[in-house]
């Protein structure tokens, strides 16, 4: 597959690189939930939460041009189109983690500095501690 670019000119570094490619709120959600399993359309559109259908399309179409994303469709009625990661797609959810790790630590220490780590705390350490780390160490759903 021939990769797209989606914008003119060199890129100025290679974290400017990769921000082409996750760049937007809700794509790296997108990789988080895909690292779980191969999803529907439907499926990702519950595992991630506020992302409209719009989006969701847009952001998949653009995942799947950079190579990170398949889009299989099976011949079947009704039609039934899974998305899944690439191999490319799982090295750039490993690259992630410590991104993930890095956010994880920043919003305890935050946390512990105003006094209020129950309050994020509660918020955050169920989900982050309820499974192996996921896409950007963020822990799962």
């Amino acid at each position: 597959m021939t990769r797209i670019v989606r914008r003119p000119g060199a890129f100025v570094c290679g974290i400017d690189a990769a921000m082409d490619v996750i760049g937007g709120k809700w794509k790296v959600l997108i990789l988080w939930a895909l690292n779980e399993k191969t999803c529907r359309f439907g499926e990702l559109r519950r595992a991630v939460p506020g992302v409209t259908e719009k989006v969701l399309s847009s952001h998949l179409k653009e995942l799947e041009d950079d190579g990170i994303v398949r889009r299989e469709v099976y011949a079947e009625v009704p039609p039934r189109v899974e998305y899944s990661l690439t191999p490319l797609g799982l090295s750039l959810n490993a690259a992630l983690e410590p991104l993930g790790a890095w956010g994880r630590d920043h919003i305890y220490r935050g946390a512990e500095e105003s006094g209020a780590e129950d309050a994020v705390g509660a918020a955050v350490k169920p989900a982050a501690e309820s499974v192996a780390e996921p896409v950007a160490g963020l822990g799962k759903r």
